[in-house]
């Protein structure tokens, strides 16, 4: 969407919205870093993010990339920042080539500083001298796909303090096709107001976004201040020179001063601010907290679908995706990337096309073995395991090797069920609750439209034992309420489910069909289940081969069943964790696995893996009507194999989609 229609909507309304910039940082480490607050910040509801371009184009490449992670990945509306220095033309077409095929809508269009290696500024061979010549030049290479912001100064420019000059520049870079203006930082709101009025005299009538510094330390305030040559308030320099030395009082200081300064804008008919992070989330927050434009449960940010959509090219009409990546959304996008059409309505044959492999960017397990062994700590037994879950249930831990993000609270209403099942051994990856018509503005389970109604069947994900597997199916098929797939590591499926979709969430809105965005899915499920056993074998893999981590984490990943369970009765709640009733991995059980996997697994010495002998044992165990898999796409329900055929419908809901 472009920046210029959300400015617009912001104003109509009258209701400040807000936007983030972000730059590229030097490290690997911090690229990674930079994601996650990203990811974190989406959370807070910016309208767009913008990212920066190095002087000359330093980090173009690292520029590109995090455009089309923020953009496709994450879901956020991104707009790249694009320079003229030391440019020319071939690298200015590939990063705008590389913008639109990372579905990027926006570019912010500059003429850029020097190289720190250069003094003056000059334009490259064959490049663009001015910011307007740029503008010029992706409008008419582009037309209207690019909405193209260019930069305002309030208080002046190093190269030229004189405003009437400067206000015609920025006229001719309006003319030349600008549709927005983002401005240099400032303190003096007064001084931001007063070269407003100047620049609508000039006949300027595009949206002006103010561009807002928060504080985080006294130096770097100082400093920033200095960079820019903007005027600090008297009023400023006594509330925060007392303070300096103490760096908790400056913030919060600074957060009023700036959230001061914020509401005035307000007052003056300015609805939206843009706020340059430095990277950093914590004064940004605290200046949107104060201004109350953080979402919360009187005011929640609105999702068009339960899951974040991507907004990469072809997908933003995207609105159907299988459950088992909910916390992996971007393990999901770049698994599917390459398809060239995404399931919109309904979801059709998934065979075609293919789900990604798994050594693509961004799927395998995060952080370093280090990190991940503080993180999760030294597990010597299934109770170790479990444990971990329950911290994460119980919010002490951020993320686990299969969810990316810390536990919501649409987990609240079966919570206690969860930590239950764990604290037994049955490990939990992914779940939701029943929910039975709650308001599509809900602050938890609501989404889509307004005046709707959403809808949910009870779901569980769980890892499970296999001696406890006879009997949990036997359970399940007692009721016609459950389906369940049930596959291990070697691609041995079990399943009760008829081929095709099951959607387990869907909402009810007016003047609309029936949409149903999440559903289950036997072929992405077996897509995932490779995903699932892959990251816990990456963690287990963080531990040395002689660990009894190693083993312990091996041996649940090598016999161990991958389980989803859906109650498409969404009026009962409880039901599935019945299921479960009387099931306990024992100190016995513990015991076995591990020694079993010390005995039993001969390590590689070629590739650090370990062959694994138990694989006859767990078959001689294998629950009753249980079959090998075959290689022609048959699977077995109930015991008897069947070719699963695409044409089949879920009770009728679905139709194939033709790719």
């Amino acid at each position: 969407m472009h920046i210029k229609d959300k400015l617009a909507e912001a104003q109509r309304t009258g209701k400040p919205r807000f936007s983030f910039e972000f730059f590229p940082p030097k490290t690997e480490q911090g690229v990674q870093n930079l994601y996650d607050r990203m990811n974190r910040m989406h959370d807070l509801g910016p309208s767009f993010i913008d990212i920066t371009w190095g002087a000359g184009g330093q980090l173009s490449d690292l520029t590109c990339e995090m455009v089309h992670v923020a953009q496709t990945a994450y879901g956020l509306e991104t707009c790249m920042h694009l320079t003229c220095t030391d440019m020319p033309r071939e690298k200015v077409d590939a990063a705008l080539e590389e913008a639109y095929k990372a579905g990027c809508t926006n570019i912010l269009a500059l003429r850029g500083d020097p190289p720190r290696d250069k003094s003056d500024w000059k334009p490259a061979e064959d490049g663009f001298r001015y910011a307007r010549d740029l503008v010029k030049y992706i409008k008419d290479k582009y037309g209207d796909h690019f909405d193209i912001g260019v930069a305002g100064y309030p208080e002046g420019h190093e190269d030229q303090p004189d405003q009437d000059v400067l206000t015609d520049h920025l006229k001719q870079k309006i003319d030349a096709g600008g549709t927005f203006i983002v401005t240099q930082m400032f303190y003096d709101v007064d001084i931001f107001i007063d070269w407003v009025a100047k620049v609508r005299d000039a006949g300027i009538t595009v949206p002006i976004v103010p561009g807002i510094m928060p504080i985080s330390t006294y130096a770097s305030y100082k400093r920033r201040a200095e960079w820019s040559r903007c005027h600090i308030p008297q009023k400023w320099t006594e509330a925060l020179d007392p303070v300096q030395n103490d760096d908790m009082v400056v913030r919060e200081v600074g957060k009023d001063l700036v959230a001061e300064m914020c509401r005035k804008l307000f007052d003056n008919g300015i609805m939206h601010l843009h706020f340059y992070t430095m990277n950093l989330a914590k004064s940004t927050e605290m200046v949107l907290e104060e201004l109350g434009l953080t979402s919360s449960d009187n005011t929640p940010t609105t999702k068009a679908l339960p899951w974040r959509q991507s907004l990469g090219l072809n997908r933003r009409d995207e609105d159907v995706r299988p459950v088992f990546w909910k916390n992996r959304n971007k393990s999901y996008v770049m698994r599917t990337q390459d398809w060239d059409a995404f399931p919109n309505g309904r979801w059709g044959d998934s065979r075609s096309p293919a789900f990604g492999e798994l050594d693509a960017y961004g799927i395998g397990l995060r952080g370093s073995n280090e990190d991940n062994i503080k993180l999760w700590g030294r597990p010597e037994s299934v109770k170790d395991i479990a444990e971990t879950f329950v911290k994460y249930l119980e919010q002490g831990l951020k993320r686990l090797p299969w969810s990316e993000s810390p536990i919501t609270g649409e987990a609240d209403p079966i919570k206690a069920q969860l930590i239950d099942l764990n604290r037994r051994g049955i490990l939990t990856i992914n779940s939701q609750p029943a929910v039975n018509g709650a308001k599509s503005s809900h602050p938890v389970h609501g989404w889509g439209p307004t005046n709707g109604y959403v809808y949910q069947k009870a779901y569980l994900e769980l890892l499970v034992c296999p001696t406890m597997m006879p009997t949990l199916i036997e359970r399940i098929n007692q009721s016609e309420d459950f389906t369940y797939h049930a596959v291990n590591k070697a691609g041995e499926l079990m399943t009760n489910a008829v081929a095709g979709p099951n959607a387990v969430t869907w909402g009810v809105f007016p003047g609309k069909e029936i949409v149903q965005p999440t559903i289950v899915e036997t072929v992405s499920f077996l897509a995932w289940k490779d995903e699932a056993f892959r990251l816990g074998s990456d963690w287990a893999r963080c531990y040395s081969l002689s660990s009894p981590s190693r083993h312990l984490i091996d041996g649940i990943m090598g016999t161990w069943f991958l389980v989803n369970i859906v109650n498409n009765d969404f009026h009962h709640a409880e039901t599935l964790f019945s299921l479960f009733d009387g099931f306990e991995i024992t100190s016995i059980e513990d015991e076995m696995l591990l020694k079993s996997f010390r005995k039993e697994n001969v390590p590689n010495p070629n590739d650090g893996t370990t062959s694994d002998t138990l694989h006859s044992q767990t078959l001689a165990s294998r629950p009753n009507g249980m079959q090998k898999p075959t290689t022609n796409g048959t699977q077995t329900t109930n015991g008897t194999e069947t070719q699963k055929t695409p044409s089949q419908k879920s009770n009728g809901t679905f139709e194939p989609l033709r790719n």
